[in-house]
This record gives C-alpha cells, sequence and structure tokens, in this order.
C-alpha cells in the first residue's frame, strides 16, 4: 500500500498538478481502474479517485479515455459526479464525489427491499435517459458499474463502452469484449454472433437484458451464469412478470427499460412506494403548490425506519431546510427535519441543521415560532451553551411580550428547556424581567405557568436573590383569585422549601399561606395544609437546635452585684410577700434606670414653662414630671389586693415588656368604669405603633387627655452601658443599661416634687414609706399607712369623657389623689 502511494506520488509530481490527496484503496469487482478514498486539498471534503495506469493496461487505454470522456459530458443526476481529471502520457486520474461500490451492499444484503425498489428505479430511469434522450447503449450495466454516494443514491459509472449507436466506429462495436467479465453478461445473440448483432435489434435489448441480471443479483447477492437468468427466486411478486420479460432470449421481444418504468409507476405496482415519491417530490418540493406540498410532507412523516438514513441527511434534509426557510414549507416541513435530524451525529447537526435554526428564530412568523418552541426539546442537547444562550435567548424572548397568548405561552414553557444553557447573569438578569411580566400576564394559565416555571427553576437561581424573588412571586400568586395559580403557588412552596431560611418561613411565608387554610375551594385548602406542615416542620426542626436563651452569661460587676432574671411570683403560702418584692424591685430599677440614661428636655404641653420659672432653672433630663409621679402613687394606694410595691410595679413592667407603652388613659383617666374601653383600646393602639425614635413613649394621646395630665416624654434610640457593666435593656424605642448596684433615690425624688405643691395645696405630707428617709421600694411589702386626705371636690356626673383641656394652673387633681 504504501509502495502505492508513493507511485502515485511520484506520478502526480511528474504531471500537472493535481489539487486531491489519495487515501486508502477500495476493494473492486475486477476492473483496470483503481479506486482511492480521497480529499480535496482546499477545503478538507471528501472525494473518491479513480486511478488507471497507462504503462501497465496499454491495451485498455480506449475504454479508459472513452469513459473519461462520457464523464465529462454525461450531465444526469443518476450519473457519477466528476469533480476534476487529469490526463498524461502515464496516468489517468478522475476525481468524483465519495463513492463506495454498490457489491459492498449486495454481498452484505444490507439493503432492504424498499431500498433495493428504488436504486433500481434509479438506475433505470438513468439508463432511459442514456438510451431515448441520448440515443446510446451503455453495455457495461452490472453491480460493479453501480455505486452508492454519500447521500445513499445509487450513481450509475462503467462509461468504458457507452457509445452512441449512431456511430459507425463506436467503442462497444470493437472493444465490448474486453471490458472485464463481459462473458458472464453477454446477452445470447451477441454471444453467438458478435457485437455487431446490435445493429440488427433495437439498441435498447443490450442494456435490458443486463438490467434484469442486475434485478437478480440485486435480491439474491450474486449471479452465477445463464442458470439464473429469468429465476424469480427472492424477486418480489408484483415486479415478476415485468423481469421475466427484460430478460426474455428474443431481443426484439424484451421489454424496454422505459416500459418497465412505465409499468412499475402504475398505481399499487412495485415503483409505486413512499419512498420513491419521496425522491420525486424532494428536488421541486420549492415549486410545489401547498395542496401538492402538504401531500408530499404528509407521506415524508409516515416513512419508516428501514429507509437510507444516508439519502434521508443528505438529499431530504438540505430540501427540506431551504423548503421550511424560504419555500413555504412552514412547520409541518420542520417537525420533519426533526425527525430526520435525531439520527445525525453532532457534527452533521452543527454544520446542517444549527444554522438555519439561528435563522429560523429570527423569523417573525408565529406559526414558526411556536414550531420551534414546540421541537425545542429534541434540539437543545444539540444545540451548544454559546449558540443558545448569545444567539438564540434574544430572539426567544420577543416572545414574552408578544400579543398572541400561545406564543407567550410556548415561550415560557421554553424556559425549562433552556434553562440549562444560559448563563447565571442571563437568568437573574434579563430572564427573571421577563418572568416578572408573565406573573401579572392577563391569561390566568400563564400566571399559572410563570408560578410553575419559577418552583422548577429554583434551583438555578442565584442564592443571594433566590429567597427574595421566590418569596415575592409566590406571595403574589397565592392572592391570584384564579384558583390553579393559587394552588401552582402552594405546590411550588411546598417542594422549594429548602431555599428559605428559618425567619422567612416564620415570618414572611407561613403567614401569607395561613388564609389559604379556609380559602373557599377545598382543593387549595388541603394543598395548603400540606404546605403548612413541611414548614411547620422546618420550623421546629430549626427551633429544636436553637439555645434556650439569647441572653449573655452573667458575671461580676465592679459596682456591685448584678440583678438576676425576675422569676415568678411564688405563692404567699411560700414566701410569696418577699418574691413579690424582688419582682417589684428588679421592675422599678429597671425602669428607673431607663429614665436615667434619656437625653434631651421633657416635652410638656403647659406645666413645663410655668415649673422652669417657679425653679429658676430646667428640671432635669432624668427626672419624670411630678404629674406621673403623683398618678402613679395614687395607682398604687388605690387597689386593695396589691402592695405598694406590686401597684407600683405593674404598670412598670408593662413598659419593659411591651416596647411603647400605649394607652395613657388607663393610668390617668378618672376612677370610673367609663374609662374601661379607652383602656382596651390602648392596647390595640400599642400593636399598631411604630417603634421607632420620637415616638411617645409612653403611649399618651394629647387628643384624649387634659393638658395638665398629659406630659411627653421623648426617649431616643442610645444604648448606654454603665461603668458596673449592666445588662441593655430595651425600654420601648430606647435600649439602655441599668445598674443593680446603684439605685437612684426615686421616693427621695417623689417627696421632693410632692413638697413643692404642698404649698398649694395645704403641706399635705408624703404618705409613709415614700419619705426620703424610708427604706427602698425593694423592701419587703408593709401595710400602707393611709394619710387623711384633704375633702376631695365633688366629681362629675358620670358621662362622656371631657376632651378639652384643663387650664395650665389648675392642679386640683394632683391633691385629691392623696
Amino acid at each position: 500500500m504504501d509502495f502505492l502511494k508513493s507511485a502515485v506520488a511520484s506520478a502526480i509530481a511528474k504531471g500537472p498538478p493535481f489539487p486531491y490527496t489519495f487515501g486508502d484503496k477500495v476493494d473492486l469487482d475486477p476492473s483496470f481502474w483503481t479506486l482511492y478514498n480521497g480529499t480535496r486539498r482546499e477545503d478538507g471534503s471528501n472525494c473518491s479517485i479513480f486511478s488507471f495506469d497507462i504503462t501497465t493496461n496499454k491495451s485498455a487505454l480506449p475504454l479508459a479515455k472513452n469513459a473519461l470522456k462520457k464523464l465529462r459530458t454525461l450531465r444526469h443526476p443518476g450519473v457519477i459526479k466528476v469533480l476534476d481529471t487529469v490526463e498524461t502520457d502515464t496516468y489517468i486520474y478522475i476525481a468524483t464525489e465519495r463513492l463506495v461500490p454498490l457489491r459492498w451492499h449486495v454481498k452484505r444484503k444490507s439493503l432492504s427491499p424498499e431500498t433495493a425498489k428504488w436504486g433500481l428505479y434509479s438506475v433505470a430511469k438513468t439508463v432511459k435517459f442514456i438510451n431515448d434522450e441520448a440515443s446510446s447503449v451503455h453495455g457495461n450495466l452490472k453491480v460493479a458499474s453501480i455505486y452508492t454516494s454519500e447521500s445513499g443514491e445509487w450513481k450509475l459509472g462503467g462509461f468504458e463502452v457507452l457509445s452512441n449507436v449512431k456511430e459507425d466506429d463506436a467503442v462497444i462495436y470493437r472493444y465490448g469484449s474486453l471490458v472485464p467479465d463481459s462473458a458472464r453478461y453477454t446477452p445470447p445473440e451477441l454471444a453467438k454472433s458478435g457485437w455487431d448483432a446490435l445493429k440488427r435489434s433495437p439498441h435498447s435489448a443490450v442494456d435490458s437484458y443486463d438490467f434484469g441480471i442486475l434485478v437478480y443479483e440485486v435480491f439474491n447477492g450474486s449471479f452465477m451464469g445463464g442458470d439464473n437468468v429469468g429465476s424469480t427466486k427472492n424477486i418480489p411478486p408484483s415486479m415478476q412478470s415485468s423481469y421475466k420479460r427484460l430478460t426474455n432470449v428474443n431481443p426484439k421481444a424484451r421489454l424496454s427499460i422505459a416500459h418497465f418504468l412505465e409499468q412499475g409507476q402504475r398505481s399499487g405496482s412495485f415503483f409505486d412506494t413512499p419512498l420513491i415519491k419521496l425522491t420525486d417530490g424532494v428536488d421541486n418540493l420549492g415549486v410545489k403548490s401547498e395542496t401538492e406540498r402538504e401531500a408530499f410532507l404528509d407521506d415524508l412523516d409516515q416513512l419508516t425506519d428501514d429507509f437510507p438514513e444516508d439519502f434521508f441527511k443528505m438529499k431530504v434534509l438540505p430540501e427540506l431546510l431551504k423548503s421550511v426557510e424560504f419555500g413555504g414549507g412552514g412547520p409541518k416541513a420542520f417537525g420533519v427535519v426533526m425527525k430526520i435530524a435525531t439520527k445525525l451525529s453532532d457534527d452533521d447537526f452543527d454544520t446542517k441543521v444549527t444554522p438555519v435554526v439561528v435563522r429560523l428564530f429570527g423569523n417573525p412568523d408565529r406559526a414558526i415560532r411556536v414550531c420551534l418552541l414546540d421541537n425545542l426539546p429534541l434540539m437543545i442537547d444539540r444545540l451548544s451553551q454559546k449558540v443558545v444562550n448569545d444567539k438564540i435567548f434574544p430572539q426567544i424572548v420577543t416572545g414574552f411580550t408578544d400579543l398572541a397568548p400561545v406564543v407567550r405561552e410556548q415561550t415560557l414553557k421554553s424556559v425549562l428547556v433552556i434553562i440549562t444553557k444560559l448563563s447565571d447573569r442571563t437568568i437573574n438578569g434579563e430572564l427573571l424581567k421577563y418572568l416578572a411580566k408573565t406573573a401579572n400576564d392577563e391569561q390566568p394559565g400563564i400566571r399559572t405557568n410563570t408560578t410553575i416555571c419559577l418552583g422548577k427553576i429554583a434551583k438555578n437561581l442565584g442564592a443571594s436573590t433566590r429567597g427574595k424573588v421566590l418569596i415575592a412571586a409566590f406571595g403574589r400568586s397565592l392572592r391570584d383569585p384564579f384558583v390553579h395559580a393559587r394552588n401552582a403557588a402552594l405546590m411550588a412552596l411546598a417542594v422549594t422549601g429548602d431555599y428559605f431560611t428559618e425567619e422567612d418561613c416564620a415570618a414572611k411565608i407561613m403567614p401569607a399561606v395561613c388564609p389559604l387554610l379556609i380559602d373557599k375551594e377545598k382543593l387549595i385548602r388541603d394543598q395548603a395544609n400540606r404546605t403548612i406542615d413541611v414548614y411547620l416542620q422546618k420550623i421546629r426542626k430549626a427551633a429544636a437546635g436553637m439555645p434556650d436563651t439569647a441572653l449573655p452569661p452573667e458575671s461580676a460587676a465592679s459596682g456591685g452585684p448584678r440583678m438576676s432574671t425576675p422569676q415568678p411570683v411564688e405563692s404567699p403560702s411560700a414566701g410569696g410577700a418577699g418574691a413579690a418584692a424582688a419582682w417589684a424591685g428588679w421592675a422599678i430599677s429597671s425602669f428607673t434606670n431607663t429614665l436615667s440614661t434619656a437625653v434631651g428636655e421633657i416635652q410638656s404641653t403647659s406645666s413645663a414653662p410655668a415649673a422652669a420659672a417657679a425653679n429658676g432653672a430646667k428640671r432635669p433630663a432624668t427626672q419624670p414630671s411630678s404629674a406621673s409621679a403623683s398618678v402613679l402613687h395614687r395607682q398604687a394606694l388605690k387597689s386593695p389586693a396589691l402592695g405598694p410595691s406590686s401597684a407600683a410595679s405593674a404598670p412598670m413592667s408593662r413598659t419593659s415588656s411591651s416596647g411603647n407603652m400605649g394607652g395613657g388613659e388607663s393610668f390617668f383617666a378618672d376612677q370610673d368604669q367609663a374609662d374601661d374601653a379607652d383602656d382596651v383600646d390602648a392596647w390595640g393602639d400599642m400593636g399598631d405603633m411604630d417603634d421607632g425614635a420620637g415616638d411617645d413613649a409612653w403611649g399618651n394621646e394629647a387628643s384624649s387627655q387634659p393638658a395638665s395630665m398629659s406630659s411627653s416624654l421623648t426617649l431616643p434610640k442610645k444604648t448606654d452601658t454603665s461603668a458596673a457593666g449592666g445588662r441593655k435593656v430595651s425600654t420601648g424605642s430606647t435600649s439602655a443599661a441599668f445598674d443593680d448596684g446603684s439605685e437612684p433615690d426615686f421616693a427621695g425624688w417623689l417627696a421632693a416634687q410632692a413638697q413643692k405643691k404642698s404649698g398649694a395645696a395645704g403641706g399635705k405630707a408624703l404618705p409613709k414609706g415614700l419619705a426620703k428617709g424610708s427604706s427602698s421600694a425593694t423592701a419587703p411589702a408593709k401595710k400602707p399607712t393611709t394619710v387623711p386626705a384633704a375633702k376631695p371636690k365633688p366629681a362629675p356626673a358620670k358621662k362622656a369623657i371631657d376632651l378639652k383641656p384643663k387650664q395650665a394652673d389648675d392642679d386640683d387633681g394632683w391633691g385629691d389623689g392623696w
């Protein structure tokens, strides 16, 4: 083999340039031609090269030259396609399309009956053209003269003795007997009288006889000689009658190939097959009428797998693609394209189908777009990520805003197909932008599919934005009036629970799902229960792993021992008095230390200017108004069931635990049952309040309180940690630190404020226990000593609360309480 290549290379070097490279040698039947696989140097495309060595086959040189001449001049789809030729004194080279000898398929018996009929039909048409239109005789018709192209089509060669019968010195008359293995295929009249007998009988008789032998050889694998002539073994029944007439001993009674074709093309005859109809219709598909094209595509779509794949790939597929893109083939033709494309290799798909698909996505025809989206699952694995992300997706997104709902819906469904081919930037940017539009689509089905789509692509979304996007999208769908949209949101939440934090599950998702537990539709109620169960299990699992408390461990402080967390109040029989005193002391200590950290001036509606003028200076910012202090003490003395400590601590603990202390009416209103409703309203107001800085930390409302009894204390957001290492306590909108070791003299401050008022109120003394020299509020509770109070003013009759503010200098309310 290496010797042959070197010999060919040396011959080429001595002759004219030949732009083809020789490859492997191909085995042939006995012939004076040598066949090689080759490639074209310019583009690397495949070809075949017939080589004839003149120095070793001088006797056959006229046959080789005749074959070269006929191949150059005879043009027909069924004839071998010649690419280039070179002729010198030592060799003849003929470069053709890539060919495979038909003998290979016949020996392996790899031809299906349909493929065999299709091939014989093609050869019959070519020979008919040679006999009738070219007025010539082939004279060498046999399996060895036929090749298959890359498209699987049968191509006729063997033109060594092809001659025009009108020529007196035709090659066939002189050299017909020199053709290799000619004796086995020669008709009986020529074997008896020589090739001159052609002049005394129809010129097509020789080719008809040889074609009959070809039919037998194709269906049986080999032809052994005269005994097999006319045998119907393995011949299709519908063909047997016509086949016998081809091999008639009398040349004048033989059926011409033209008549053989005519009989075979009759309705229901041996050449009336879907594959043959396909080959006849595919070449002129672009010029067919719409009705003819529809009928052709229907037949094409019904083809089975026993048809030649190479023909569909190389011949039918390009014609269909041209029909879809330019000839009006439409979606139906593209569906057939996809059916054929499933059998293509990845390389063939990239070169033949991908460029057309990219161009078709730019086609504004809605029918083509929907067809492409429907067939996207069949080709997505064949398309590279770069092609999908950079070329196809920018065209697909135009369907999200199309006026036709079917286009929008199909575009939305395609997201699930192409999501794996998109970059993270495209998914979290442009794709989510368009999904936000379809989530608000006027079509409920599109809204529902958007929710389903988001649930299925959740794993592909960016971790930083996934939770926010899904909560917003699913939360909106939970309120959708379309029942299936709500159901889709519940199911999507059930399967995407792992993508949300425990905080989002408890604070955002479950509150949104709970209203659907009593939805009007049972379908929704049942699914809501299942979804709630998923999130309850997730939250319970997270809570089980949390610590018992988030408070830091207690440590010794330089300023004295820290106050421990208050314990539940014990029963009186178990020392409850001491426990109650300790609890009250903790509450007051926390409250007063919070006050000590407050900054800014006390804002009072009327009493502040008068008090400032009387004192000659501003009241310290850390001290509450005397009105507030007096009323607190009045509340303590009012309740007979509580001692002074516990009575005073009750409102204090409410302040420290609720943040904003709403409903000032419960502390400052007159003592009658009409105020109970106001107290309930105050709890409601507390829940609605904002904890931001600048709110009334006491919860007082100026519109419902007398001016002299309303005091606004602004507690800005500030954190103060004492030098003693006090623990931070949040009171309303402020965070303040308290020091258990040095409690402020709250009782002394109350006494001083009451003493200033005593001149106007008759000099009444403070009750026992609140004098400056008394023990701390945390001392064991004792039964208070009642101090006779001055005769109170007549109380007004029970009626609606007077909302008019009192005069700034009216302090009667303070004295009466004592």
